[in-house]
């Protein structure tokens, strides 16, 4: 087993996106109380792992429009 398989979830189901038409999405599933994100592009290059209350917040910032605008 490489050190990368170690990070990967075993039985995580990932989701994509309804608009993702390309095939060049980011991927999110969850285990062990953990949102976790990867490039659909790469699925073994690394996973993003957040708590459930880090994305509820990221979530919420969304519908607020709080990264609308990243251009500044």
């Amino acid at each position: 087993m490489s050190s990368n398989d170690a990070e990967r979830p075993a039985q995580s189901v990932f989701r994509t996106s309804s608009f993702c038409a390309a095939g060049e999405c980011l991927e999110v599933g969850q285990q062990d109380g953990l949102i976790i994100l990867r490039d659909s592009t790469r699925p073994h290059d690394g996973l993003l792992h957040y708590g459930a209350g880090e994305w509820r917040s990221f979530l919420r910032g969304i519908k607020e429009g709080r990264y609308d605008d990243l251009s500044s």
